[in-house]
């Protein structure tokens, strides 16, 4: 598959990544200039994953016949993502009426916040008002606290492109069967919704409170949570089913009769406060040392720099070697190879190539470089393929 990518931040190149992670060609349009990565903000683009396995071409698409140079592009690719405001892409004459009538075919992904449509549609946002607006957030956190937000994990890469890579696969299937493309509206609002719908199943059938840490996944059962440990370290158990919590009672050598009946609230603050007691006398290695491994359905909460050399990662090979501990393509397939994809290019640092591969004469080119249309990375060691 072939796609074109207008560069952009956080969920719409994370799709790219994870499309590009699956053997797509992605030939990504950067913007001429400062050579920083935008989807991370970083100096050093090779540095940034999220753009690795791309080819980059670098338009000004105000400049004349950029435009006419990105349509030819789309004309031969099977899809197209972008992650403008509404109404960008239509300004810059690029959008899906323009590019489907070049191209019938072409399945268009749209990344945005609060989607196409709706009141606030217009408006700037990001990560943590997607989550706030999905009721996500109001779930997370303490009861006698502020909602505690998980990076920006859950919503511009979980709600948002994760469901654009979804979708964009859908619509290739589409394609592929019917000859006709498509235009995912892939809004972070709507995917954290659909992320939520096992909590508004469980609100459906009464068994979800709206009140924070008061419901088994969000912090309110005692066998579900984070406790700490005496070197300041920290473990997760989690525990729900019965039988993994008479293991953790055992290994642990707490008598359950002690402990009480789970089904009773009127027990839950003591036993938190046992656990917590206990876990808190040990260091984390200690805990470890006990229950890692076992049924009790237990891990230690580990920075990202341990997380690169936890044994268990170590073992299937979760991360890459090399700087910056970069993650390893997922999932993996049984007949197929996931290799690691080639690093993030600098901004511009495939411009003649693709433009010769898109069948562009060596005059155009010169004439669309002169012109500033297009920009090349002056550090790239590229040879002129024309």
């Amino acid at each position: 598959m072939r796609i074109v990518e207008f560069t952009g931040l956080g969920p719409g190149p994370f799709a790219g990544m994870m499309l590009a992670d699956m053997g797509a060609e992605i030939i990504r349009i950067d913007r001429p200039g400062s050579g920083i990565s935008p989807s991370v903000g970083a100096t050093d683009p090779t540095l940034d994953y999220l753009a690795r396995g791309r080819r980059s071409v670098a338009l000004n698409l105000k400049a004349p016949g950029a435009v006419d140079v990105a349509l030819r592009l789309i004309k031969d690719a099977d899809g197209l993502i972008e992650g403008f405001r509404p109404g960008v892409m239509e300004r810059l004459g690029l959008g899906p009426d323009v590019a489907l009538s070049c191209n019938p075919r072409l399945v268009y992904g749209r990344m945005t916040g609060w989607g196409q449509t709706g009141p606030v549609s217009a408006a700037a946002g990001h990560d943590l008002n997607y989550i706030a607006l999905s009721g996500a957030l109001w779930a997370s956190g303490s009861a006698d606290g502020p909602p505690a937000f998980p990076l920006n994990l859950l919503g511009d890469f979980g709600g948002g492109g994760m469901f654009l890579a979804y979708g964009m696969l859908a619509g290739f299937l589409k394609a592929a069967r019917t000859g006709q493309g498509d235009v995912i509206d892939a809004a972070i609002c709507d995917g954290m919704s659909t992320l939520m719908a096992m909590i508004h199943s469980q609100r459906a059938m009464g068994k979800w409170r709206d009140t924070r840490q008061s419901n088994s996944l969000d912090g309110g059962v005692p066998w579900y949570g984070v406790y700490e440990c005496a070197d300041g370290g920290w473990i997760t158990i989690g525990a729900l089913e019965p039988q993994f919590w008479a293991r953790l009672l055992d290994l642990l050598r707490l008598d359950p009769a002690q402990m009480g009946d789970r089904s009773d609230r009127s027990t839950w603050a003591a036993m938190r406060a046992t656990l917590s007691a206990l876990f808190l006398s040990q260091s984390r290695d200690h805990w470890c040392a006990l229950l890692e491994g076992t049924d009790a359905c237990f891990a230690p909460v580990l920075s990202p720099a341990e997380a690169a050399s936890h044994p268990h990662n170590l073992a299937r090979g979760v991360f890459a070697q090399g700087p910056g501990d970069q993650p390893m393509p997922a999932p993996r397939f049984a007949h197929s190879q996931t290799p690691l994809p080639a690093k993030p290019p600098l901004p511009g640092a495939d411009s003649r190539s693709v433009l010769v591969d898109a069948g562009f004469a060596a005059e155009e080119i010169a004439a669309l470089v002169q012109s500033g249309a297009v920009a090349c990375a002056t550090d790239h060691s590229e040879e002129d393929p024309s």
